[in-house]
């Protein structure tokens, strides 16, 4: 099974939806702000209120070093309804797909457009 682009995150407080999209994984770059336009306009429909976050962080440790390049997408309480699984399976759905097409619409990534 081919990992996830987009997860949420288990639910908290909050925001009681987090979903976490491993853009650079899969892209080798982080998405542009006109990408995450992209992305809020798609979710528009789906919340009144979300916030999107272009998170590069760089973790260090004993024996490791890692560099992450991700997309953050969280809704709060008052924002995601009465039934925020079902918001949040939504969300993840949508944000994979926009994940996807960014990737592809990028020819000079060579195999990584295509591994999905």
């Amino acid at each position: 099974m081919d990992p996830a682009i987009a997860f949420r995150v288990p639910p908290h407080e909050e925001p009681v939806i987090e979903v976490r999209v491993n853009f650079g994984v899969y892209a080798g770059r982080n998405a542009t702000p006109a990408e995450i336009d992209d992305l809020a306009h798609q979710l528009r429909d789906e919340a009144p209120q979300f916030t999107i976050t272009m998170e590069e962080r760089h973790e260090f440790g004993n024996d490791r070093e890692t560099s992450l390049r991700q997309v953050v997408i969280e809704v709060e309480k008052q924002s995601a309804g009465s039934d925020a699984a079902a918001l949040a399976a939504r969300i993840v759905a949508k944000a994979n797909q926009w994940a996807s097409d960014c990737i592809a619409s990028r020819a000079d990534l060579g195999e990584l457009g295509t591994s999905f």
